[in-house]
């Protein structure tokens, strides 16, 4: 975990954004794609109250504190919500088939969503609070977090 943290922090600034050239980017969420480049999900969390906080804030919205710092999930969760996204986002790359987009609530915390896209599962097998996993999918130059069914659930 240690060799992952120092990977992660010799990922310069100036790399995040040539990278995410596209992507807002802010002292808010600069850890967050940091951790994207070393296929790590970031996610803030105050170390005074343990609270997490997404989307990516400086200060905690439950004890008002100032101390935050972005700190790895385990990568677990459930499917909250979805829809089926049939409109191309990227005019370079067409959408071949409809992309399923979700909010998955991290186990980390009830209420924490990460809007993501579900992977490896059909879409008729998607339900609500299906236990899925992170992965990682590679989208053009880029990696992203993606989340596929932890029990098997999604083949067959």
């Amino acid at each position: 975990m240690e060799a992952e943290a120092s990977a992660t922090m010799d990922i310069t600034d100036d790399q995040v954004f040539a990278h995410f050239h596209d992507v807002r980017i802010d002292r808010d969420n600069m850890a967050h794609y940091r951790g994207l480049m070393a296929q790590r999900l970031l996610i803030n969390r105050c170390s005074a109250c343990g609270y997490w906080i997404y989307p990516h804030r400086p200060m905690c919205p439950a004890c008002l504190s100032w101390d935050v710092t972005a700190t790895e999930v385990s990568g677990r969760g459930k499917l909250y919500m979805y829809t089926m996204l049939q409109q191309p986002r990227d005019p370079d790359e067409p959408v071949l088939a409809p992309l399923q987009i979700a909010a998955i609530e991290l186990a980390e915390q009830p209420g924490l969503r990460y809007l993501s896209q579900v992977v490896d599962c059909p879409a008729e097998r998607l339900r609500h609070d299906m236990p899925v996993e992170l992965t990682w999918v590679r989208s053009g130059e880029r990696t992203w977090p993606a989340f596929r069914p932890a029990d098997g659930g999604g083949h067959g």
